[in-house]
């Protein structure tokens, strides 16, 4: 027998039984149970897991940012590129026109 024919012939007789409106018996205390029986995820809980997936890609990013901090700085121990403070003050003294001074 085919399988789409005895879905077919299950069905209809499915169909062909009389409607029931009673509940089976312990029917409301299984349904309990099985409630009982399922752990809803606490808030903190489903935070905590967040953040240690989380602390992985985050502690990768400090290595591979601390490994180039120590590549970019030569052998006499100064930063190939200009400090901070003196970035800083080209962009703070950048839009002061010191001719019309």
């Amino acid at each position: 027998m085919k399988l789409a024919e005895l879905e077919k012939k299950l069905l209809a007789a499915a169909r062909n039984l009389p409607e029931d409106d009673r509940v089976p018996y312990g029917f409301e205390h299984r349904v309990m149970a099985r409630l009982r029986e399922r752990v809803a995820p606490e808030g903190w809980a489903l935070w905590a897991r967040w953040l240690w997936q989380a602390a992985v890609p985050c502690l990768a990013l400090t290595v591979l940012l601390s490994a180039l901090a120590v590549l970019s700085v030569d052998s006499t121990g100064v930063n190939n590129t200009s400090s901070l403070d003196e970035q800083f003050q080209n962009v703070v003294f950048a839009a002061i026109d010191y001719d019309s001074w």
